[in-house]
């Protein structure tokens, strides 16, 4: 058993990844082989890096769920049932009683090197997200998702000032990998503004053309940075993709070369 106070890994995993085509089609984006093994697998590395073991994973299941729960039932599921009409914002939203004691939340389609984990465990921060400062060398050749998707994220110092895709690429500090994590502090605020921003924005257009039903992580986190919430950067030098596309996945490998 896994004992109260313990923070925990959050997997936000219930896509389907339809740019991946057929890849999908009998078992959800994060199962998809990249290098040779399923993204799970080099996510799950990398947070073992960082002290946290398969059975302490909180994975947020929908697309194809009995497939992840099948081949790993060491993890704990919480299921985002609405999958098809949400995005990764309220799917993380789905496991906040898990959120209490801290967590470390991720993306399911990206891999990325535990020194990555390791240095946000060591952050003193209340909220701290990891930033690729050489992710431009990843959109070279790139044609099917291009810089203007990035979620980009400009600071001062240690301390984000912005996060937006539509932050110019030459202003940009660099690149939010999906990775994040919160203290308790951190889980107390980020569901209290999810809670205030839903009751204000539910139904209606959200942040830069999106939906609150269908906003990204860092649309709340501006939304947060906007009204004097502070978050906090740590930095790796590459060592970390996105898995998109099959064009991404024919390029991983180069890519991981580089990191």
């Amino acid at each position: 058993m896994i004992g109260a106070g313990v923070m925990r890994p959050i997997v936000i995993g219930a896509g389907r990844g339809s740019r991946l085509g057929g890849l999908t089609d009998e078992v959800p984006k994060t199962l998809v082989h990249v290098m040779g093994r399923p993204m799970l697998e080099w996510i799950l590395d990398a947070l073992g890096e960082a002290g946290f073991a398969r059975r302490d994973v909180i994975f947020i299941c929908g697309y194809k769920a009995d497939v992840v729960r099948a081949r790993y039932p060491e993890f704990t599921f919480v299921e985002n049932a609405d999958w098809e009409r949400n995005n990764i914002l309220l799917s993380l939203m789905c496991a906040r009683e898990h959120m209490a004691s801290g967590f470390v939340s991720t993306y399911a389609d990206i891999v990325y090197r535990g020194r990555a984990v390791r240095a946000l465990t060591e952050s003193p921060h209340d909220k701290t997200l990891v930033c690729d400062t050489a992710w431009r060398r990843r959109y070279v050749g790139r044609t099917e998702h291009p810089e203007t998707d990035a979620e980009k994220l400009r600071a001062d110092g240690s301390r984000i000032v912005e996060l937006s895709r539509r932050i110019p690429s030459e202003a940009a500090s660099g690149e939010f990998i999906g990775v994040a994590r919160f203290s308790a502090d951190g889980a107390r605020e980020l569901s209290a503004s999810f809670d205030e921003a839903r009751a204000e924005y539910a139904g209606l257009q959200f942040r830069e053309g999106r939906t609150f039903e269908r906003a990204y992580l860092i649309d709340l986190f501006q939304w947060m940075l906007e009204r004097g919430a502070r978050f906090d950067r740590v930095d790796t030098d590459g060592g970390y993709m996105e898995l998109d596309t099959q064009q991404d996945l024919s390029l991983a490998a180069s890519w991981w070369g580089d990191g």
